[in-house]
């Protein structure tokens, strides 16, 4: 695979001496290697499916900068451990991550830079996963939306809108006898018919648009059939699929990337209340996957009193706290417990009491409303799965 490369260099430095280091550099690299390089100007750069900004002395941050409008992320710095190289490189860095960039150095052995160019390729190579967007985000997520190039580029996945009529015009089109499922609900039968009509609808249109999952602006359900999609998500999240409420594609990518890094379902809800002394919080929503709970109760939607919810009891233990930000670079990853289940009149159904490293993120700096819960403590797995992508 050839990959182009853009080398820069402070003027106070022996071109030649560094040339010769850069060569030896490349060489080993594409002696244990599949990997070609071609030094590029930065009119051809972006031709191959990897390029690469070569820093190959200190002093070379004022020439990044005189470059820098010609150049687009992701940005990857290759370095070498001479010439003050990775110092350079360091201060790059931390230059395009105060700016919320996609940007990583490549130094060490030429072992180490192999594999990793081995991940970016194989990233690039792979088929963008689709999820999907019915209906657009709830008019009150203001803080929710989402670049869909920018998310297709950074993290490989394919954003696809399907219009919330199309989903209407397939619930109605729908006989209880296409509703395949073993399940028993012990609640309003007109009420459970509804909603595995609409589980099913949700189904169909996965199917139509091979979609790995998909978020659903639930509320405008409530007017226009009559029911809710709590049933539906519940089932995509206990299957090997995703589903979040309220058309938060935010919160679709993060319970996206905790099921893909954990293999665990996620329980996507609302922060209702914190105890920042105690470092508690509770945290509520009307669905959440059916095979986290030790057992559930069938009830009515919170806010509307119709359709079908669910009021999960969760087993206290260890868990994680996942939430990825509208701009795709940045994200919050915290480890807690569950130390209650409560059963309050004032919330969304399913309602747990966790405890947390600390509650400054959530009245500081919080990534929107819906954060997503996984049981485990997998923020090391998180971490690097996001420096991976």
């Amino acid at each position: 695979m050839k990959i182009n490369i853009i080398p820069i260099v402070s003027a106070l430095h022996d071109g030649v001496a560094i040339n010769e280091e850069t060569k030896a550099l490349i060489s080993k690299i594409e002696d244990l290697s599949e990997y070609s390089f071609n030094i590029s100007d930065i009119a051809h750069l972006y031709e191959t499916e990897l390029s690469l900004v070569l820093v190959q002395s200190g002093g070379s941050e004022g020439r990044f900068l005189d470059m820098e409008k010609n150049l687009k992320p992701p940005y990857y710095l290759l370095t070498y451990g001479s010439n003050n190289s990775l110092a350079a490189s360091m201060e790059i860095l931390s230059y395009l991550k105060n700016k919320n960039e996609k940007a990583e150095i490549l130094h060490g052995p030429a072992e180490y830079i192999i594999s990793r160019l081995n991940e970016l390729h194989d990233k690039k190579e792979k088929t963008p996963v689709r999820l999907g967007v019915v209906g657009k985000p709830s008019d009150w997520l203001i803080a929710s939306d989402v670049d869909y190039e920018e998310c297709k580029s950074l993290l490989n996945i394919e954003l696809v809108d399907v219009e919330m009529d199309e989903l209407i015009k397939t619930y109605n089109e729908i006989s209880l006898d296409d509703y395949k499922k073993d399940l028993v609900l012990d609640f309003d039968p007109k009420q459970v018919d509804d909603a595995k009509k609409l589980s099913k609808a949700l189904e169909l249109l996965k199917e139509k648009y091979n979609l790995k999952g998909l978020t659903l602006r639930c509320f405008d359900l409530l007017d226009t059939v009559k029911t809710t999609g709590c049933l539906g998500l519940a089932l995509l999240n206990s299957e090997d699929s995703i589903g979040t409420c309220e058309g938060d594609i935010p919160a679709m990518l993060s319970m996206y990337i905790l099921k893909e890094a954990t293999g665990s379902p996620g329980f996507q809800a609302n922060p209702s209340r914190i105890d920042a002394e105690k470092n508690e919080m509770v945290f509520a929503h009307c669905t959440l996957p059916l095979n986290m709970t030790d057992s559930y109760e069938v009830m009515t939607h919170f806010e509307s009193g119709i359709g079908v919810a669910f009021r999960g009891h969760l087993k206290e233990q260890d868990i994680t706290i996942f939430k990825l930000s509208k701009n795709l670079k940045e994200y919050y990853v915290s480890e807690g417990k569950i130390i209650q289940n409560l059963d309050e009149c004032n919330l969304c159904r399913t309602q747990i009491k966790i405890e947390v490293e600390d509650t400054k993120y959530f009245l500081s700096n919080p990534y929107g409303n819906h954060h997503i819960i996984v049981f485990g403590n997998h923020k090391n797995k998180l971490i690097e799965y996001m420096r991976a992508l």
